[in-house]
């Protein structure tokens, strides 16, 4: 008789460490980049203000 749940068990873990290093790296490497500092949102307002209201003609 052979047992079955180890293998589907070091899969899980394995499965698991993959996606959660993964995650990590992509993490660190906004930090890298800078995505979460005070000045996230710059390139929203950015943009908002390229698109600035059209003139109105008389």
């Amino acid at each position: 008789m052979r047992d079955y749940v180890y293998p589907s068990i070091y899969f899980s873990y394995f499965l698991f460490a993959l996606l959660a290093g993964g995650a990590l790296y992509f993490f660190v490497k906004s930090l890298k980049h800078g995505y979460l500092s005070g000045n996230t949102e710059e390139p929203k307002y950015r943009m908002l203000h390229d698109d600035e209201q059209p003139e109105v003609r008389k």
